[in-house]
């Protein structure tokens, strides 16, 4: 059987460079997410160094180490959705979904948990 023409594979949408204040937009979400992932990963290293000692062994790293391991996720995945925006926007493609503030939330939501478990049962 031969091939029909509707069996041919289109071609690659054409790359178009989008309007400038949308990149512009991009990228300064991009950066808007680095600097939560650098602060983040500041305040997990200022846990694990600046804090009291608490009772329960190794407090300082169980509140520290989740937010440094967090904010190094969150830089990750922003230049990830930066680099999909980017091309969605030059193929004129919708913009895909992002799970950055999924992450975010739920990181923030279980290092707030183990920081009250610490606080509450740290101190003796």
């Amino acid at each position: 059987m031969e091939p029909r023409l509707t069996d041919v594979p289109e071609p690659p949408a054409p790359q178009e460079e989008p309007d400038v204040r949308f990149t512009y937009a991009n990228e300064r979400t991009f950066l808007a997410w680095n600097r939560t992932a650098l602060a983040l990963i500041a305040t997990g290293v200022a846990a694990t160094q600046l804090l009291p000692k608490f009772a329960i062994t190794g407090g300082r790293r169980i509140l520290g180490l989740p937010l440094i391991a967090l904010g190094a996720v969150v830089a990750a995945a922003s230049f990830r959705q930066w680099r999909a925006n980017q091309r969605a926007m030059r193929r004129g493609d919708p913009l895909p979904h992002s799970a950055m503030p999924l992450v975010l939330t739920v990181g923030i939501v279980v290092i707030g948990v183990l920081g009250v478990v610490v606080a509450a049962f740290g101190k003796g």
